[in-house]
């Protein structure tokens, strides 16, 4: 049964879908796969991520529900994660764009695999995994 089964998206609601694709897309250089907007449902979704949805690599649904400018995160929800060559240097880039660093890049506590944390518009944190 689970070989039909593949990871499909991580859906993360938020309060400016523009402000939030900008990030996911300049900041972190994912590109938008698409966008459809459901006014009968008064929500819009946007997808984004590094490839396309059916390689099986991880994409974001980026849930606008109308009005709604602002959510409570779950103190059940983590992160997400991100692999990267350089985690430093991308920490360097990402603060000089403007993105907030909630944790510098470094060695993780008890091992010696560098990451770092930033927060995405709304406050969702995004673990940067250096990767060789």
């Amino acid at each position: 049964m689970a070989d039909n089964y593949r990871f499909l998206h991580t859906m993360l609601r938020v309060g400016n879908l523009e402000r939030s694709v900008k990030f996911y897309t300049e900041m972190l250089g994912m590109k938008e796969l698409r966008r459809r907007d459901i006014p009968d449902g008064k929500y819009t979704l946007a997808f984004v991520g590094y490839d396309s949805e059916e390689s099986g690599a991880g994409v974001i649904e980026l849930t606008y529900n109308y009005g709604v400018e602002k959510y409570e995160i779950g103190s059940g929800f983590g992160h997400l994660a991100i692999g990267m060559p350089d985690v430093a240097g991308t920490c360097a880039k990402l603060r000089a764009a403007g993105a907030k660093i909630t944790r510098e890049a470094g060695p993780v506590k008890f091992g010696s695999t560098i990451i770092a944390f930033i927060e995405d518009p709304d406050g969702y944190k995004i673990e940067l995994v250096q990767r060789v």
